[in-house]
């Protein structure tokens, strides 16, 4: 499916750039022609339908052309995100166990056999013919997406043509050409790159891609572009709306703003809705659903600010408790899912795929959340984290939701902590903007909206929250700093 997509593409848009990194460009015509060389290259290895390509690739023009090849053989591409430390990418190769590695030889003297480049095995196809097209398959593997912690065994969620076809669908729809210009600065092994690339090619979109991201140059290349879309984590919309160079750059050519892979603040959207005059849209899912919930930039303005919107088009949103029953409208339970975007399972790990779903086929996110009179999810945190001061439980999304309007905060996250008497309290780890906030001045903000028992009981003051390769807030490392400030 995948590279029968990109075969029209290259037909349709010929010597349109598909990607640009600096001086570097790929046109669709390019990419079809070097992923052939590469699918050669691979047959000459000895890689064919099912075995795994392990993709070592920063965000680089390399890493389509790769995933593009295997998929034309049937092969599955495992993408590992370089800005994992060597043991974190040495345990991703255990659970993936690849033919082949594409990238870099670091990680066993077994693997460097089995190491190459694209320059290689381009080089070694250069002249062969042409891989014969596959029939399709919707359930043909095409590519292992792993899971985005940083602690415990990592798990591969699996995605197929099925899945791939599925979400084109739901983004691009029968239409070809669309067009338009987007950035990428994240790694290109996440969930988003992934499974949208069959979109982004029938679509005829550019992609322009950072090979390290950071505020600077996204806003740069968003302003000399005259890109009409802003997307990314809330992370780094913050930190591009307090970057020197925000005022400074014509950003008059955003049409919208679009962020997910984790919640964001209520005033970090309305300070960007406000300052760049656009909407705002938020996107939820988790890797395991493929999709999710959004909301539309004709939505009203609360919508994006309190909630993560309504369904997709194709998804089925459930609240359901302990006992796996249907929660009723307003009731906090676990956010399950369900659509043709949902992952066939994990990669070699039966057990842990049986655990990822309900009895009746819906992908459990780990995630609590409730819905509102108007279908809207709001979430309440993961499962996880939720911790009890008490007898009584505290969601830390829903507290953070509301003392990150204070004015003299500009980041903030509420850590659990030890307490002989309560069990667990809550510990406010702020990023000030100004003077910080005394705990009593989080306390008497916060007083009118959250009860008691959700207020914090410590204050610790950082300059940065620490961050995932994903740029996630790392609430592991979170508590690490708040057991180094007693």
């Amino acid at each position: 499916m995948l590279g029968s997509v990109a075969r029209e593409a290259a037909r349709r848009f010929g010597d349109r750039p598909a990607f640009v990194a600096g001086e570097q460009t790929v046109s669709f015509q390019d990419l079809d022609a070097r992923a052939d060389r590469v699918a050669a290259g691979l047959m000459a290895r000895g890689v064919g339908e099912g075995d795994v390509v392990a993709l070592a690739l920063g965000t680089v023009p390399d890493y389509p052309v790769a995933y593009l090849a295997a998929a034309r053989l049937g092969a599955i591409t495992a993408g590992l995100n370089t800005r994992l430390v060597p043991a974190q990418q040495a345990r991703l190769l255990e659970v993936a166990r690849p033919k082949l590695l594409i990238g870099e030889s670091r990680f066993s003297a077994d693997l460097a056999t089995k190491t190459t480049t694209v320059a290689e095995l381009e080089a070694a196809g250069d002249g062969a013919a042409a891989p014969p097209q596959l029939p399709p398959d919707p359930a043909r593997p095409v590519a292992i997406v792993f899971t985005s912690g940083t602690t415990g065994v990592p798990k591969g969620a699996v995605f197929g043509e099925r899945q791939l076809d599925a979400i084109r669908a739901i983004d691009v729809g029968p239409n070809w050409g669309a067009g338009g210009a987007t950035l990428i600065g994240t790694s290109l092994s996440h969930l988003g790159f992934m499974t949208k690339f069959p979109g982004a090619l029938q679509a005829g979109r550019t992609t322009h891609l950072l090979a390290r991201w950071n505020a600077g140059d996204a806003l740069t290349l968003t302003s000399v572009l005259g890109l009409t879309s802003l997307s990314g984590v809330p992370t780094q919309l913050a930190l591009m709306l307090a970057h020197p160079s925000f005022d400074a750059l014509d950003l008059s050519a955003l049409r919208m703003v679009l962020i997910g892979g984790g919640p964001a603040s209520p005033a970090l959207v309305r300070e960007a809705r406000e300052r760049l005059g656009v909407p705002v849209c938020t996107r939820y899912s988790c890797t395991e659903a493929g999709i999710g919930c959004g909301t539309a930039a004709t939505d009203p303005d609360e919508d994006a600010e309190t909630t993560v919107g309504r369904p997709q088009p194709g998804v089925e949103l459930r609240i359901r408790d302990a006992a796996g029953a249907d929660c009723p409208t307003g009731a906090v339970g676990e956010v399950v899912l369900r659509s043709a975007a949902v992952m066939s399972g994990y990669w070699d790990n039966p057990e842990a795929s049986a655990a990822a779903f309900t009895p009746d086929g819906f992908a459990r996110t780990g995630d609590l959340g409730w819905v509102d009179d108007r279908g809207r999810l709001h979430l309440a945190g993961r499962s996880t984290e939720v911790y009890v001061r008490g007898g009584y439980n505290v969601h830390p999304v829903a507290v953070e939701a509301v003392l990150s309007n204070h004015p003299n905060v500009r980041d903030l996250a509420i850590v659990p902590a030890p307490s002989d008497v309560m069990g667990q309290i809550g510990v406010a780890v702020v990023v000030p903007d100004g003077d910080p906030p005394t705990l009593d001045d989080l306390r008497r903000y916060g007083g009118d909206q959250l009860a008691r028992h959700e207020l914090p009981e410590r204050l610790v003051v950082v300059d940065e929250l620490p961050l995932t390769p994903g740029d996630k807030v790392d609430r592991a490392a979170l508590q690490a700093v708040v057991r180094a400030d007693p």
